[in-house]
């Protein structure tokens, strides 16, 4: 949990600015429709907010601020994870486009 001391620093910045992305927010959603088995009538694109996008990075990473991304090594590397999935999720929407 971070402390009063702890500022975010880098990856604080890069999580908060992944989560406006609406890019993301699609992404979050055809994560969720694939692992639920969803149709896109279930759960349209669009669904997800930034402030959804902000839970789904601190509940993955097990942090209460993103702040503590800077901070907490196990943390950082699912964070690294995340970014590093989205970016092969747009890859290949890019490619079937």
């Amino acid at each position: 949990m971070a402390t009063d001391q702890q500022k975010g620093g880098r990856l604080a910045r890069e999580a908060a600015m992944l989560g406006d992305l609406p890019a993301f927010g699609l992404y979050l959603d055809a994560r969720r429709r694939r692992q639920h088995g969803m149709t896109e009538d279930q759960l349209p694109d669009g669904t997800h907010t930034p402030e959804d996008a902000a839970d789904a990075i601190r509940r993955a990473c097990g942090v209460q601020s993103r702040a503590e991304l800077d901070h907490n090594e196990a943390a950082a590397a699912m964070f690294r994870r995340i970014v590093a999935d989205f970016g092969n999720w747009k890859r290949r929407r890019e490619g079937a486009c």
